[in-house]
């Protein structure tokens, strides 16, 4: 193990130099297009071959304006057409829709990484896991857990750096109708979305990246929510404020809102020291440390959110074509839905409640 605080190697976790793993991309929002297809050609063990959408002919104009060679539809996907021309699938349709995909890739013997959330519910996430178990890998796509900056977050944790963890305070706020001007979108649709809007969508992260870095489980939760802009009126947290007590309680207290000024933050503190992301989610993460007098910056490691994403497609190349074992496998992705449901719960009752 590194023992600088600015030492860490970018991918310790990389286990092979050479192969391909051709993907097929299902899904083709502003984020497969403008940051998965790039980050792909940017990396080193994965190659773009089959493209997936609502029609044919999107597909194919979408394909043929970044060099990949194959389109199709859903339904031809669905019925194996250009199964030959790819390995793998990048599942990144609305949440939920996942399951279909999924469960089709399995039957053709396809490895899965899927997007978070797993699904709309624990209860289609459940049986997306089962449908991939045993058949096909399946990885959720956690891209904080390949950022090199969280990495090493980890790494100065288990060598004992902040002590003791104590608490966690993290923040995931965005402007989502700035960002996409359109109210009728799916993130806002709960027969696509989900449980809601801000914590399926952005608490997530501060969920998965506290579970990542303490390496426990959270037991409880409780939430505040409120809806209160006309274009939040179906989903019950355009502001969710929330408390996860972990294992040995521990408690990560977090905000999530999809509108608000774009925040993102995570701060863990130990009896020893402490360690704080900021930025954090949205690409370019910065580290910086404290330990009694002494603070440190660790500069941003020059990663953006298509960099990040180049490293998490990597990662899973490596692991599929190494046959290794996946971190953020599909039980990883499941016991973070579980978590979402009973932050909503919570906040339905005004009370804990039991994960």
């Amino acid at each position: 193990m590194a023992t600088g605080v600015g030492d860490f190697s970018r991918r310790d976790w990389q286990r092979i130099e050479d192969g391909e793993l051709r993907l097929a991309l299902i899904g083709l929002g502003w984020w497969t297009v403008d940051v998965a297809i790039p980050a792909i050609e940017e990396g080193d063990l994965c190659a773009t071959t089959v493209l997936v959408s609502s029609s044919t002919e999107k597909a194919e104009r979408i394909a043929a304006e970044n060099g990949v060679e194959t389109g199709i539809s859903y339904e031809e996907f669905h019925d194996g057409e250009a199964a030959e021309e790819y390995d793998a699938v990048y599942v990144g349709t609305p949440n939920a829709l996942h399951l279909e995909y999924v469960e089709t890739a399995a039957d053709l013997g396809k490895a899965v990484l899927c997007e978070k959330p797993l699904e709309a519910t624990v209860e289609r996430a459940e049986k997306l896991v089962e449908a991939a178990e045993g058949e096909v890998p399946l990885m959720t796509a956690y891209r904080m857990q390949t950022e090199p900056a969280v990495r090493r977050s980890r790494e100065l944790i288990e060598a004992g750096f902040v002590g003791d963890p104590v608490s966690v305070k993290s923040t995931n706020t965005q402007p989502l109708l700035e960002m996409i001007p359109d109210p009728d979108q799916w993130r806002l649709n709960p027969d696509l979305a989900g449980y809601g809007a801000s914590v399926m969508d952005l608490g997530i992260y501060s969920i998965n990246t506290a579970r990542y870095l303490l390496d426990r489980e959270p037991v409880s939760a409780r939430a505040t929510m409120r809806s209160d802009d006309e274009a939040f009126a179906d989903v019950p947290d355009e502001v969710a404020e929330f408390t996860l007590t972990f294992e040995g309680g521990v408690p990560l207290e977090a905000t999530a809102s999809q509108n608000a000024q774009e925040d993102t933050s995570l701060t863990l503190i130990g009896t020893e020291g402490s360690i704080e992301l900021d930025p954090a989610f949205h690409g370019e993460a910065t580290l910086h440390v404290s330990k009694g007098d002494v603070r440190a910056e660790i500069e941003d490691t020059g990663i953006d959110a298509t960099g990040e994403m180049r490293e998490e497609f990597d990662y899973f190349a490596d692991r599929v074509l190494s046959g290794g074992d996946i971190g953020p496998d599909g039980h990883e992705g499941l016991a973070d839905m579980r978590a979402i449901r009973a932050i909503h719960e919570a906040a339905d009752h005004d009370d804990a409640v039991d994960i």
